[in-house]
């Protein structure tokens, strides 16, 4: 019963999430599965017994991405209706989602044996905002290296056109232009030229796959066809010019690529977003120990950064973040963003310092 309690309690914090976010339908869902799951069928039995840590395991996020999978297939008119909002009240949606469920136990099942594999092109929008902060620091020139990549979107961030508040920087033939809600004054603009993209996940995707891109496209939010269409056209210029993407363990990755020659007058980065959350802490740690000693070897020919894009708990949005070498090597807030980037405000938030949850990992699921 604890687990069950538990379980529940993980769709509940996840509608908070969805309703902060601007998904009002997704939170309508969470809090009718929270509210009115029944043990009607084997799919809602596994999801009330979960053994593990919900929220940590994104356990709202694989039952819904699942649900969202049978939308977008055709397979369910009755579900449909759910996700397009037609359907009102939580008993309402309740019932329809266990109907949902008994009627596709053993297509659903699947869903929940791995994490949701997300990569949102989107939060380029916030990262380009450290990077612009990187390069005004210690130079222009950026080795970008990314933990988390999954299928390698946001390596694709020296690609991207980006508007940021009407100051605008990206190639100007970018099938993809990112144009975040600015809720700030435009940014200068120093000299910025991305010399080289570089991605580890502990399992990359191969987003050319035809399947691969469904399964990503299941897990964005419906009533986001923005952020639909965004995913297609990234895809796209991955199958015409692939990504550098690596599979391993982020920090064995991350003390490889350290510890290779660095070009005199690029500055390395290291970069990731709503990644910290799921690495264990011994490799958290053998991060933070990494980028310790390398900054401590940095020079102002050969300096170091690393740019963060992670959750503030309290405030339910991401905090874009930056330190680096030679320098104090502090972390410095220059940005608040939603968690797919749709706004980002430069600067900190008004009236209290963020947390930057990077000496140990979060546990927010966006």
């Amino acid at each position: 019963m604890a687990n069950e309690t538990n379980n529940r309690g993980a769709f509940r914090i996840q509608a908070y999430y969805c309703d902060r976010m601007g998904a009002p339908i997704y939170a309508a869902m969470c809090e009718a599965i929270a509210e009115g799951l029944t043990r009607s069928s084997l799919t809602a039995r596994r999801v009330l017994d979960w053994a593990g840590e919900p929220t940590r395991d994104a356990l709202p996020l694989r039952l819904i991405g699942g649900l969202h999978a049978l939308v977008r297939a055709g397979a369910d008119e009755e579900l449909a209706a759910v996700f397009a909002g037609e359907v009102q009240g939580q008993e309402q949606i309740a019932a329809v989602i266990n109907r949902v469920l008994a009627r596709h136990d053993q297509a659903l099942l699947p869903w929940l044996d791995g994490p949701p594999q997300t990569n949102e092109p989107g939060r380029s929008g916030a990262l380009i905002v450290g990077l612009i902060e990187v390069a005004r620091r210690w130079g222009p020139r950026l080795e970008v290296l990314e933990i988390g990549s999954s299928g390698g979107l946001n390596l694709l961030i020296d690609r991207y056109r980006f508007d940021l508040g009407g100051a605008v920087l990206g190639p100007a033939d970018s099938p993809v232009t990112i144009a975040p809600e600015w809720r700030g004054p435009a940014p200068d603009l120093p000299a910025i030229e991305i010399v080289s993209t570089r991605g580890c996940d502990i399992a990359p995707l191969d987003v050319t796959d035809p399947a691969v891109e469904a399964r990503l496209a299941a897990y964005v939010w419906a009533e986001k066809p923005e952020r639909l269409e965004r995913l297609a056209k990234a895809i796209a210029m991955v199958r015409e010019r692939g990504v550098r993407l690596d599979a391993g363990d982020a920090a064995d990755w991350v003390e490889a690529r350290l510890a290779e020659p660095q070009a005199p007058g690029v500055t390395r980065v290291l970069m990731h977003s709503v990644v910290w959350q799921y690495l264990p802490e011994t490799s958290a740690e053998r991060i933070r120990a990494a980028m310790t000693a390398a900054g401590a070897r940095a020079t102002a020919e050969t300096p170091l950064a690393w740019l963060a894009m992670e959750p503030d708990r309290a405030l339910a949005e991401q905090v874009v973040s930056v330190r680096g070498w030679p320098g104090s090597g502090e972390w410095e807030v220059v940005a608040i963003a939603h968690a797919h980037a749709a706004w980002v405000k430069p600067g900190k938030p008004d009236g209290r310092e963020p947390e930057i949850q990077l000496e140990a990992a979060a546990r927010v699921i966006v």
